[in-house]
């Protein structure tokens, strides 16, 4: 079996840009728009947006890898380390706190150049106490051999299938710094087969390209979607992020590993691959109307709120509505929420309804109910 990376023309990718313009432009379209869209918010609502966006990412990049991260962790985390304020906060680990700084690293920092010492400052965040399932590994540098080949494997000891075998050891130094050097290079990569790359196609084959060097003993999956992250963040030329890649990833796992081993035992034409990964951005892009959609709506609902003299009471009762609240409002939730009269409750809710904010339920009676005005279906395509 000869491998990607064992080719003689390695690792001169080759594609035809034509072939790719109309998904490649579909994609910027939909980013585009999205950013866009995500503009003309308010600073706070946006600022919330885009810690949804990277909680997600966190989560999701993790659970790609089988790993678990606790989300409330994240989010406070990411508050604290931008420096907001979205309420309550959750105590975060040091793994979880880590977690985050190599995010933000990757994408606030997208414009500063990769570099060794900057990739194994992830790999020492992914791996804070420098083990990895119950043994030491190597956190400061790249893998040294000494475990034998690094393999993608499956299947029961004894009887593994092999996806897929890395570099060998002694050859990384010179691959990353081909890999570091390409990537830094700005604003294009330009080679006879491809005199003119674009950033999103870039960010692509750096991710390929990466994952199949697999330069650290573990987490070269995690560093590799950071990086991919950081590619997209200088494409859009944006720290900000709305959408989460990460997150379409894991929906997809197993046709991104399907792909990945097809295209590490193909040839350096590469096409599949590129069309498999605009796709999957597309898909994480359209799947940001969903995320972001509980934001839209509650910049919606507050603007028109913003209009009335609203109570404590009322503000309080529409933060939750807006939140966490499960099931149907009525008179006599209302009441317990806002810790007041059932006819203080109901007076409250007649003033939302003349507001606009909220409207009554098909039935009537004292089975009355209530919810909000504005819909997540119509918020975030409007």
């Amino acid at each position: 079996m000869t491998y990607l990376h064992e080719l003689s023309d390695w690792p001169n990718f080759s594609f035809r840009v034509d072939a790719l313009a109309n998904q490649l432009a579909e994609v910027r379209h939909k980013e585009g728009w999205l950013l866009g869209r995500m503009s003309v918010l308010d600073h706070p609502p946006r600022t919330e947006a885009g810690i949804e966006a990277l909680t997600l990412e966190l989560v999701k990049s993790s659970a790609i890898e089988g790993e678990t991260v606790d989300a409330g962790q994240a989010r406070s985390s990411l508050a604290r380390q931008l420096g907001l304020s979205i309420g309550e906060l959750k105590p975060a680990s040091r793994a979880v706190d880590s977690l985050v700084e190599m995010t933000l690293d990757a994408t606030q920092r997208y414009a500063e150049p990769l570099s060794k010492k900057r990739l194994c400052g992830w790999r020492a965040a992914l791996f804070p106490s420098g083990q990895s399932g119950g043994r030491k590994i190597t956190v400061g540098d790249w893998r040294d051999g000494s475990l034998g080949p690094m393999r993608v494997v499956s299947g029961p000891y004894g009887h593994e299938k092999i996806h897929f075998e890395a570099p060998d050891a002694e050859r990384l130094p010179a691959e990353m710094e081909k890999f570091l050097t390409w990537f830094n290079k700005a604003p294009t990569y330009s080679t006879s087969r491809q005199p003119d790359l674009e950033p999103v196609l870039k960010a692509g084959i750096a991710h390929l390209w990466f994952v199949t060097i697999h330069p650290f003993e573990d987490g070269n999956g995690r560093i590799g979607r950071a990086i991919t992250d950081c590619a997209l963040a200088r494409a859009d030329q944006s720290p900000n992020r709305f959408y989460s890649l990460s997150a379409q990833i894991e929906r997809e796992r197993k046709a991104y590993y399907a792909i990945l081993e097809e295209s590490h035992r193909g040839g350096l034409d590469i096409p599949p691959w590129l069309v498999w990964f605009l796709g999957c951005l597309g898909r994480a892009i359209e799947s940001a109307e969903k995320t972001l959609s509980s934001v839209w709506r509650k910049e919606r609902v507050w603007r028109q709120a913003s209009q009335y003299p609203l109570n404590e009471r009322q503000r309080l009762v529409l933060t939750r509505l807006l939140g966490d609240f499960v099931g149907q409002l009525n008179a006599g939730k209302y009441a317990k929420l806002a810790k007041c009269s059932p006819d203080t409750a109901l007076r409250d809710l007649r003033e939302l309804i003349e507001y606009g904010l909220i409207k009554r339920g098909e039935k009537g009676g004292r089975s009355s109910s209530y919810e909000l005005t504005i819909s997540l279906a119509d918020t975030f395509c409007k």
